[in-house]
């Protein structure tokens, strides 16, 4: 595997977390990685300390990492939820009460992309309910992005693993994408494009590349069965890299994957560490 022109960053939400928060920038460089993405690091806590957010952004730039992706808040992620901006009273307003603090935040570290997850369907509420409140949330989260010089991202989960969730297709996806884009004017709406979960969902992922990488901001990358690192499973990461490469492609690849049973430093050996650095 070459992957000469792609620009990989670590998932610091899923690898590395054997180590505290503040810990794992410096072992993501230590790797040979020069960026890292984070889902919101404070899953109870959508307006953290200012001191917390002061000594992340301190540990970044002290590991030379730069930022690259941060979800919004989210509810208990990894856990049962699933997002929580379109999760009607406390979530919403616990989204709401996050969007200009990831935002700033985001602003502070040069981040250029914010993801903002759905939320599951809730029993006893009228899923257009959900959806009117989804807009409205994802509006304003997409003004608060525009406004900082950042995409908001719209992620399509997998239907095995979230069949609570509704995004659960690229198609669908993008049909939020596009909502968003023609409610703010903004046009900074973008798709995440996961392949992981596009896979698990048996989506057709050459069809889905040519189809929509010209509306995609991010792409995230695990294989598949066990979401763990290429080579574990049975996607063709050469194939499809390359593929999204000819489409147009030059954004950011999040490496959000499972470790395996060994430390996260030691997932990475299907990628030579002379292309863990982003040159450009």
């Amino acid at each position: 595997m070459g992957f000469p022109d792609t620009r990989f960053d670590v998932n610091l939400s899923i690898l590395f977390t054997e180590l505290p928060l503040l810990e794992r920038p410096a072992a993501a460089a230590a790797a040979g990685f020069t960026a890292v993405e984070l889902w919101w690091p404070w899953v109870d806590a959508p307006t953290p300390d200012q001191a917390q957010l002061d000594a992340l952004r301190d540990a970044l730039r002290t590991a030379g990492t730069r930022l690259v992706g941060l979800n919004f808040y989210a509810g208990q992620l990894p856990g049962p939820d699933r997002g929580a901006l379109s999760i009607p009273g406390a979530e919403s307003d616990r989204f709401r009460d996050n969007v200009d603090v990831a935002a700033e935040f985001a602003r502070s570290v040069g981040c250029t992309a914010l993801n903002a997850l759905y939320g599951n369907r809730m029993d006893g509420v009228d899923p257009a309910v959900q959806d009117e409140l989804a807009l409205e949330n994802l509006v304003l989260a997409a003004r608060a992005a525009d406004r900082v010089g950042a995409v908001l991202l719209i992620e399509a989960l997998n239907a095995p693993e979230s069949p609570r969730c509704p995004i659960v297709s690229a198609p669908r996806a993008i049909e939020v994408v596009d909502r968003v884009n023609a409610a703010t004017g903004l046009g900074n709406a973008r798709f995440l494009m996961d392949l992981y979960h596009l896979s698990m969902n048996g989506e057709d992922l050459h069809e889905v590349i040519d189809r929509y990488t010209d509306k995609t901001g991010h792409v995230q990358i695990a294989d598949n069965p066990g979401r763990g690192f290429p080579g574990t499973g049975e996607l063709d990461f050469d194939d499809l890299l390359g593929r999204l490469r000819k489409a147009g492609y030059d954004g950011w690849v999040g490496l959000e994957y499972k470790p395996g049973d060994g430390p996260s430093a030691d997932a990475f050996e299907w990628l030579p560490r002379s292309r863990r650095a982003a040159h450009h």
